[in-house]
């Protein structure tokens, strides 16, 4: 596969030395026995989206949220390589999901934990495919940050449906579904879609139960959910947090989950030691305003780097 790396460019602070580097310096191209680190890997997609009838552009997701993380200032991690990019311009999306799955299992079995730069959340049923095909003694728990559950019933697959394909998928392999859903939009979800979410199992957290004040509850839930589980799968869709800090997303939020608290928690998963892989998803780069959410989005995936060191 040919990595594109023309989008880490960036500030250079000569002057001062190595302390001073960003990302853009540091990221190198994904090859064959490379030492174990972080693999940017994008899902140039958004099929999903059109099917369920969301604002297209998200297909420009990846290439755009790897201009925004390579001026970061880098403070040490895990190696960081771009692994290049999948692309569905075809319509095809059962292909490019097997693609996307291939990509991140071959990642994985390198000794890498795979951060998918998406695309729409249909990003989400080729990740997870990928991991369970590489982690295959594991019980993989989603801890999905959104303000949809994703479980729509629907004759083909959309960025509404990759939690219900999963757990499919998991009762046709006899494995238990592990869900949990944080910043559930009771405005943006059917009573259809609770039922279905409960008949399942999944447990969720309503936005409105995720404020500042409340992330002591949050963290406790979260981390009864951890424990549970033998590793974690991180699925962020951008749509979680507020419009005015996420106007760059299909269906921007009208109450959200402030940054602050989405960050907190998504620390806590990267710490945990269980993380096998996670993915943003969902930028649509057509409706950013001045930066706002590409810089929002950078952040949290800096805010998983961050967190993953020798």
């Amino acid at each position: 596969m040919t990595i594109d790396m023309s989008m880490w460019t960036g500030r250079i602070d000569a002057a001062e030395g190595d302390a001073a580097r960003r990302w853009h310096q540091v990221v190198q191209p994904l090859a064959a026995g490379a030492a174990p680190g972080i693999a940017i890997l994008g899902f140039a997609c958004d099929e999903g989206v059109r099917r369920n009838q969301g604002r297209t552009g998200a297909v420009a997701g990846p290439q755009a949220l790897r201009k925004a993380l390579a001026n970061l200032a880098y403070h040490p991690t895990l190696p960081l390589y771009d692994a290049g990019t999948i692309s569905c311009d075809d319509g095809d999306l059962d292909a490019a999901h097997q693609r996307l799955a291939a990509r991140v299992s071959a990642i994985v079995y390198a000794g890498h934990l795979p951060l998918v730069l998406g695309g729409g959340h249909e990003t989400a049923f080729g990740h997870w495919l990928g991991l369970a095909d590489a982690h295959r003694d594991k019980r993989i728990g989603i801890v999905n940050f959104d303000a949809h559950f994703d479980l729509r019933t629907a004759d083909e697959a959309t960025s509404g449906t990759p939690f219900a394909q999963i757990a499919a998928e998991c009762a046709k392999r006899g494995q238990h579904f592990r869900y949990l859903c944080l910043g559930v939009a009771e405005t943006a979800n059917t009573r259809a879609l609770f039922d279905a979410a409960a008949n399942l199992g999944a447990e969720w957290r309503l936005d409105s139960d995720m404020t500042a004040w409340q992330l002591a509850d949050a963290r406790h839930q979260l981390a009864e959910f951890i424990d549970s589980v033998d590793a974690v799968y991180l699925t962020i869709d951008l749509d979680v947090l507020p419009a005015a800090q996420m106007p760059a997303v299909s269906a921007p939020a009208g109450y959200g989950v402030d940054i602050s608290v989405v960050e907190a928690l998504v620390g806590k998963i990267a710490k945990s030691g269980k993380l096998v892989g996670a993915d943003l998803v969902e930028f649509n780069p057509n409706f950013d305003q001045d930066s706002h959410g590409a810089k929002a989005a950078a952040r949290l995936a800096w805010s998983i780097t961050r967190q993953l060191r020798r």
